[in-house]
């Protein structure tokens, strides 16, 4: 009987080496912008107590959790009326008491209130780990993924909703990807579903005014209409909903509606105040008020960010904001923080469709050196170590084989160059250089070689 092919569970992914370099290129470039800002590294573990990560996410959440098995004869504690009546819930808990994270959010909230006594505040740490969920795996959605998370807690200062919009601008800079920046802030909506007199319907109001840009304004007022939302305050949104203009015709006009809604105004100067900001530091990210965003809307309660990219069809590329009580369900109460997350997936899949990954993070090698015997080794080693030393990555062709095998293995890991010693460059004390892109080739002395590849 023949042994059955080996597979990997739905909704997660092997990554081949050229794969894992492009994403390393990714987490590389994201790492030494966080670091340059300040913020520190943290890891949490992959498990937490479901205690830990239960009704923090809503129903959905919880449904989408993955859950990990007591260990031992974890059947033996369960009681029979809770097997006998099909008690999903009840055995869950009997025989489940860890869960795989969800998130990187409320493990940090987790690890803010633990270790709380050997933080400083304002606390600023980053964190790039995988994440787990329980989801219907479909295209560009996984169960296993990872997430950049970079958040600053235990500060009120819209300075650091500013510093976060210059990690992303810097981030998206140096990857070569255009994106645009989108503002909204969460008391600007509950001004808003205060002045329309629909406070009560807060939830269903900014729901269906996310969807604007995928369905509509006339399908977008359906919904509201749908839920319960009166005719006359779906005709009060509509000059909100089709608002355009710059910022500085935008906000007058904001605040008018907005005068007789203390939050919304708050909502308001809060943004406008990050947006002078952005303005006098010339980022080169564009940026943009949209009312419309109301992303998180259990989770946030100031500034909401997301970003897109300007040349690919693709969902938000990174998103975050405001949220002043991320601790308090851990006891911690009054800690205000500000995060963003990028999407590394998304961003790779970005950055494929742009052909924008460097030649350099194409290969992992940038020279192979061709083995043609025992004395041609002798004499390449020392040089490939030397190179090594250089921070230039070479290697060996381990075997002595044919030529045709040693260049077709160099060209399928995309190797850019090779390195021929034979016994003529012995003899003159060379070495036959070759880039695999253009054909051309030279003989170089061994300091001519180290100094051409660097």
């Amino acid at each position: 009987m023949a042994a059955q092919k080996p597979s990997i569970p739905k909704g997660t992914r092997d990554f081949s080496p050229i794969e894992m370099v492009k994403r390393n290129y990714i987490f590389d470039t994201i790492k030494d912008v966080f670091c340059n800002y300040g913020y520190q590294p943290i890891e949490t573990p992959a498990m937490e107590n479901l205690s830990t990560l239960t009704g923090k996410y809503g129903d959905e959440g919880d449904r989408l959790l993955f859950k990990i098995l007591n260990s031992g004869s974890y059947l033996e504690k369960v009681d029979d009326a809770t097997l006998e009546n099909k008690d999903q819930a009840g055995l869950t808990r009997q025989i489940s008491e860890k869960g795989l994270r969800y998130d990187l959010t409320v493990p940090f909230a987790r690890y803010v209130v633990q270790h709380r006594n050997d933080i400083s505040f304002p606390f600023k740490r980053y964190q790039i780990q995988p994440v787990w969920r329980a989801d219907r795996p479909q295209k560009g959605r996984y169960r296993e993924f990872f997430q950049c998370d970079v958040d600053v807690i235990g500060s009120d200062s819209l300075l650091n909703e500013v510093e976060l919009i210059q990690i992303l601008d810097d981030v998206f800079t140096k990857l070569g990807i255009k994106a645009i920046v989108k503002l909204n802030n969460r008391k600007i909506l509950a001004g808003i579903a205060e002045v329309i007199g629909e406070s009560h319907n807060f939830g269903h109001i900014t729901v269906a005014m996310d969807k604007l840009d995928k369905v509509g304004i006339d399908k977008v007022n359906e919904e509201m209409l749908a839920k319960g939302i009166s005719k006359e305050a779906i005709d009060k949104l509509q000059p909100i909903l089709s608002m355009e203009g710059k910022l500085k015709e935008k906000f007058p006009l904001l605040m008018d509606i907005l005068k007789d809604s203390p939050t919304g105004l708050k909502g308001c100067e809060e943004t406008k105040a990050v947006m002078c900001h952005l303005k006098d530091l010339g980022i080169n990210t564009k940026f943009e008020l949209d009312l419309t965003l109301a992303r998180g809307l259990d989770y946030y309660t100031g500034a909401i960010i997301e970003v897109k990219a300007v040349d690919v069809a693709m969902g938000s590329i990174c998103g975050g904001g405001r949220y002043d009580d991320l601790t308090g369900v851990f006891g911690l109460e009054g800690v205000s923080g500000v995060g963003i997350s990028f999407g590394a997936d998304r961003i790779y899949d970005v950055l494929m469709e742009l052909n924008g990954f460097p030649e350099a993070y194409q290969a992992s090698s940038k020279v192979m050196f061709v083995n043609f015997g025992d004395e041609e080794v002798k004499y390449c080693l020392p040089v490939i170590d030397k190179l090594r030393k250089a921070s230039i990555n070479a290697e060996l062709y381990p075997d002595a084989a044919r030529m045709k095998k040693q260049l077709g293995w160099a060209n399928n890991k995309g190797i850019p160059f090779i390195v021929m010693a034979g016994t003529e460059e012995i003899k003159n004390k060379k070495f036959m250089l070759k880039n695999m892109n253009k054909g051309e080739q030279e003989q170089l002395t061994e300091e001519e070689l180290i100094k051409k590849l660097k």
